[in-house]
């Protein structure tokens, strides 16, 4: 017997009869045949056909190989340690190591590693740290390697910062020293398989149910919206949605950053802008993609996010038969995002005066529906407003909905309700042409008192 397999054999002797034995992930044990065995299938199997198998054939492929590796070595033990032994061995050949576990929880949102030795995870909107560790920043480094690898990115101290996506449309950002000061820094935002669907968003308590039916009338309405809220608020959640009130007769074209969006339905063709290659080369804006979409023929063009020069164009196809558009933009109220706009277009480099470029921003958006995330962690959709143009010729917001709080509980939590302001929407007329008959006893405010919610800009 080798010196390792008789090292090994003598430490799991001494320690079959304790209580933890090999049960946590960073047993040191488990970890030390772990690493034996990867090195022994990377240089004596076929491991670029093993990963070409599904998960459960991955597996036995694995077991079978590894369980000749432990007979030819006389390693025995217990059948629980082996599951152990073979779970890891296969997230830490072909999968992304301790992240697995955490990835395949689906009531994790957010995964955030602040280093190889701190790891948060959002569970229903509130952080919570970890008990999982890296083995050192070399490890944190190798999982990274193998997510931005398949894309043809590199992560480097020339190129210290790196977004990618994983298979199952996850999306991730690293940062590493010099830029950052605490070792590995990864993000991963989470994405579902199946989207939350209104009803679903309704029990949740992020938004009620005339509310649903009002945003699901516009969308079929072919109103043009724009999406506006913080880094987490819930934008995508939301256009995912709404998007699903598109008559299966249209064609949709979908622009993203990082392709997150999961509408099901037929007739929908999504792309992806790309950032350049190593050469400095190859890149892809979504400006590019949303001037190439009007050649697409689309009934309804959906950008996941402006945030430049794009937004001209955009608005511009808004304002030229492309009606019923879906974009997001980050902002923390409906003026604001205006603004953001607005900005966006000067970008563009379109030399007009403010109030020109104001009357060509409502004459393409309809409304504007902002998603906040409360100090509880819940996600709520706050306000939604239609902007029009009032007597004076001036761009008014006219809040139809919107949540008000009330107070906190002794948990924390955030009270509040949702409520009609009051006004009674100028498109009420249009969605009758479309066939959809909205009793404006809808917009009646709760408790019987019209506040004045519209504000010119």
């Amino acid at each position: 017997m080798s010196l390792f397999n008789r090292k090994i054999s003598e430490t799991i002797n001494d320690s079959s009869n304790q209580e933890q034995g090999f049960s946590s992930y960073n047993n040191p044990f488990i970890d030390e045949l772990v690493e034996h065995y990867k090195n022994r299938l990377l240089n004596e199997s076929n491991l670029d056909q093993i990963t070409n198998l599904s998960r459960a054939e991955m597996r036995s492929a694995i077991e079978r190989v590894v369980t000749q590796f432990m007979q030819e070595e006389k390693v025995v033990i217990p059948r629980s340690d082996k599951e152990k032994l073979l779970t890891k061995l296969i997230d830490e050949s072909v999968g992304f190591g301790p992240l697995e576990a955490l990835l395949n929880d689906a009531d994790i949102t957010e995964i955030l590693i602040n280093g190889h030795d701190e790891v948060y995870i959002e569970k229903k909107g509130r952080l919570e740290l970890t008990n999982m560790k890296f083995r050192d920043e070399a490890h944190v480094r190798h999982i990274i390697d193998r997510v931005v690898a398949p894309l043809g990115r590199r992560i480097d101290e020339s190129s210290p910062m790196v977004d990618a996506r994983l298979h199952d449309g996850s999306r991730v950002n690293a940062v590493i020293p010099p830029v950052s000061l605490k070792g590995t820094l990864v993000s991963i935002r989470k994405f579902r398989k199946d989207p939350l669907t209104m009803e679903e968003l309704i029990k949740l308590e992020s938004l009620n149910e005339e509310m649903s039916i009002f945003l699901q009338a516009i969308v079929t309405a072919k109103m043009n919206i724009i999406i506006s809220g913080g880094t987490g608020s819930g934008k995508t959640t939301l256009l995912n949605g709404v998007a699903r009130s598109i008559p299966f007769n249209e064609r949709v074209i979908t622009i993203e950053d990082s392709a997150e969006l999961r509408l099901n339905r037929p007739n929908v063709v999504g792309m992806e802008a790309r950032p350049a290659n190593v050469e400095g080369s190859g890149e892809i804006t979504i400006r590019q993609l949303v001037k190439n979409s009007l050649r697409m023929r689309p009934d309804r063009i959906i950008v996941g996010e402006v945030r430049g020069p794009e937004a001209f164009d955009m608005l511009q196809a808004m304002n030229t038969g492309h009606e019923g558009s879906l974009t997001t933009v980050h902002a923390n109220s409906p003026r604001d995002a205006l603004g953001r706009v607005e900005g966006m277009v000067i970008m563009s480099g379109m030399d007009l005066p403010t109030s020109v470029i104001r009357e060509y921003i409502v004459g393409a958006i309809d409304f504007i529906v902002q998603g906040e995330r409360l100090t509880d962690g819940k996600r709520k959709i706050v306000s939604i407003s239609e902007l029009v143009t009032n007597s004076e010729g001036k761009v008014q917001i006219n809040e139809i909905f919107k949540y008000k709080k009330t107070g906190m509980g002794s948990s924390g939590e955030v009270k509040g309700h949702f409520t009609p302001t009051g006004i009674i929407p100028e498109c009420l007329e249009r969605l009758k042409i479309f066939g959809l008959d909205i009793d404006e006893e809808m917009f009646k405010p709760v408790g019987g008192q019209l506040h004045d919610y519209s504000r010119s800009i």
